[in-house]
């Protein structure tokens, strides 16, 4: 048995945990704490926004945002020869789409917001609608990440 295939399995195993605590988090933003907040008024939404975003930039946090990434290509290349190899090529796919809009959208959001000077109604207007929907897109693409992830994992098992 090689290096590759002993590591393989429980590789993609915690990839798939990752990604699945990753695709809870987007989901429970865009079904729950989004919208809960959206009842509240400006300065509330803002203040509390730019909590959020502070201290989500935690070790733990940090640990499955970024592990699901390297876990999910370590698990890709690992399965490169492999015939669920389309299932983890897809799923780290999917979730590399899920860093790069993060990276590109809404960390940047999450900064303009907190480095706002003017009014929270003009913060949060400059902010909200786009935060929220690319969450939506986040939580979507993480979710199937998940899925096709479990996929793998249930064809890997079938060998």
């Amino acid at each position: 048995m090689t290096t590759r295939s002993r590591t393989a399995g429980p590789i993609l195993l915690a990839a798939t945990i990752l990604v699945g605590l990753m695709a809870g988090t987007f989901f429970i933003f865009a079904c729950a704490v989004m919208p809960a907040l959206s009842r509240s008024e400006d300065r509330v939404f803002v203040q509390v926004m730019r909590d959020i975003n502070d201290v989500i930039q935690n070790p733990l946090f940090l640990l499955a945002f970024m592990g699901a990434l390297l876990l999910s290509a370590a698990a890709a290349w690992q399965s490169r020869a492999e015939p669920h190899r389309w299932w983890t090529w897809s799923g780290c796919a999917a979730y590399a789409l899920v860093f790069l809009v993060t990276v590109v959208v809404n960390v940047p959001l999450n900064d303009q917001l907190a480095s706002a000077t003017g009014s929270a109604t003009a913060a949060r207007a400059d902010f909200e609608d786009a935060w929220v929907a690319w969450n939506a897109v986040r939580a979507g693409l993480s979710v199937a990440g998940l899925g096709l992830l479990a996929a793998a994992l249930t064809v890997r098992g079938r060998r």
